[in-house]
């Protein structure tokens, strides 16, 4: 069998996810993601270590921007194949797509102006990565696919969707490759979702792969039990709200805003917290809402009774989108207590950046984090208890109150992994583990090799290795 695996992004890092699948002369990129940690942003300018007209197919497990960011450059530097991704992935990844394309225009722009003013320069052109006419050009080449349909990628080489319940539309992929009577499954996690959280269905097991790529976020450690976020959602919020001041939450546009909504309007609905305004100031996060809406099909059993008795999961009265920069920059006269959910989740852009701005030294505020905060991102830097903040060129001083959520994560935790490894039937040759920082990912492959017995690597940035 001749099987290469080439591990080009997410290695012993979280963002900037790809590998590429080599099987009987076909050459499938899994995922094509924009790197978001500050260390590691420089790659986005780089050029693909893979010559993008020689990539066959690529395949997307889901929509999330380091996942598909770098999908329009790909096309802009000679990339002409096929996009194969579920229907709810498509719809997002378009949506992802054309707001980063707008958000890269817009800091370009901005940033240009100010080092400009500054006397300074940049270390990156004065250029986006790519525009929203590098983006049209994607978005014919996407097809696609149903969970559980088995399409046909190249000669001796075949792929299969399996919800993996991270966010909507997110799927683990699993590769059937045949020669000569021989065949080989080489199974790639995606980013695996949690069981018991709202809206969407549990992660699907696999039950046969020889090879596995598996994320490791959490690979080092376990979640807090999620039952806890109701009560710490309306302690801050009430906290809040008795001193006068915002509740600024720097939210994921996809599923981390929609549990969100969930949640704050059981908290209403209860009657656990104040009737305070509450504000999705992301049109991304508004879009994807609208996509959630058309995707019923893939929600839970629970979500599916609440729509029954006339209540969608993402709306409740009190609760305001602002589409538009003035609707946004008007939130910040209103009086009161307000509950702000804005992107971007890590504070690397968008609109958050501004609310974060207008409220980091008032004591009154609280920032709450509700997600993943990679390592070199704003999100990190302020949780980790910075003193100050530079903003937009300028340094505040860190006077809110900085919370965080524990337990509301889209990913698996290092219990998770385990189970939804071990849904497999047999031991598989190797697992190799990516999509991590790399305290996670080593202790997640020695995790593997001491409960499970199973032989597991750590896999390096462009580390290629031949599969049996």
């Amino acid at each position: 069998m001749d099987i290469k695996l080439r591990f080009l992004g997410a290695a012993q890092n979280v963002t900037g996810s790809c590998h590429l699948l080599e099987a009987n002369g076909v050459r499938v990129l899994v995922d094509c993601g924009l790197y978001q940690e500050r260390d590691f942003k420089k790659r986005n300018w780089e050029p693909f270590a893979e010559d993008p007209s020689t990539i066959d197919a690529v395949v997307l497990t889901h929509a999330h921007l380091d996942h598909c960011g770098l999908l329009p450059k790909l096309v802009k530097d000679g990339f002409e194949g096929p996009v194969f991704a579920t229907e709810a992935t498509a719809d997002i990844a378009e949506i992802v797509m054309r707001d980063s394309a707008k958000i890269q225009s817009e800091d370009i722009a901005y940033k240009k102006r100010r080092h400009k003013k500054q006397g300074k320069s940049s270390p990156y052109p004065y250029e986006p990565l790519y525009r929203t006419e590098d983006v049209e050009r994607v978005l014919p080449m996407v097809q696609p696919i149903r969970y559980g349909k088995e399409q046909k990628v190249g000669v001796g080489l075949t792929l299969k969707f399996l919800d993996a319940g991270h966010i909507l539309g997110s799927s683990s992929v699993l590769f059937e490759t045949t020669n000569h009577g021989s065949t080989r499954r080489i199974l790639f996690s995606g980013d695996i979702g949690r069981w018991d959280t709202p809206i969407l269905r549990d992660p699907e097991l696999a039950e046969q792969a020889d090879y596995v790529c598996i994320e490791s976020t959490y690979g080092n450690r376990d979640h807090k039990d999620n039952s806890s976020i109701p009560d710490t959602l309306a302690r801050v919020v009430k906290a809040a709200h008795k001193a006068g001041g915002n509740v600024v939450i720097p939210s994921f546009a996809i599923e981390r805003t929609q549990e969100l909504l969930y949640r704050l309007g059981e908290l209403r609905a209860e009657g656990r917290i104040p009737e305070v305004p509450v504000y999705v100031d992301s049109p991304m996060a508004i879009r994807v809402t609208e996509v959630f809406k058309r995707h019923r099909e893939l929600f839970d059993e629970e979500t599916m009774d609440r729509i029954a008795n006339g209540q969608h999961p993402c709306d409740f009265k009190g609760l305001s989108v602002t589409r538009k920069a003035a609707e946004s920059k008007a939130i910040n006269n209103q009086g009161g207590t307000s509950i702000i959910i804005a992107g971007s989740g890590m504070c690397t852009g968008g609109r958050i950046k501004h609310h974060i701005a207008n409220n980091i030294e008032r004591p009154e505020s609280v920032i709450l984090f509700v997600g993943y905060q990679a390592n070199g991102t704003l999100g990190r830097h302020i949780l980790q208890g910075a003193e100050t903040v530079r903003l937009f060129g300028e340094r505040h001083e860190v006077l809110a109150r900085i919370e965080k959520v524990n337990g509301m994560s889209a990913h698996a935790d290092r219990s998770e992994l385990l189970r939804w490894l071990k849904g497999l039937q047999s031991a598989p040759k190797k697992v190799f583990v990516i999509h991590g920082e790399e305290r996670a990912t080593e202790s997640f492959a020695q995790l593997v090799h001491d409960r499970l017995g199973w032989d597991a690597e750590v896999a390096t940035y462009q580390q290629e290795v031949q599969l049996d």
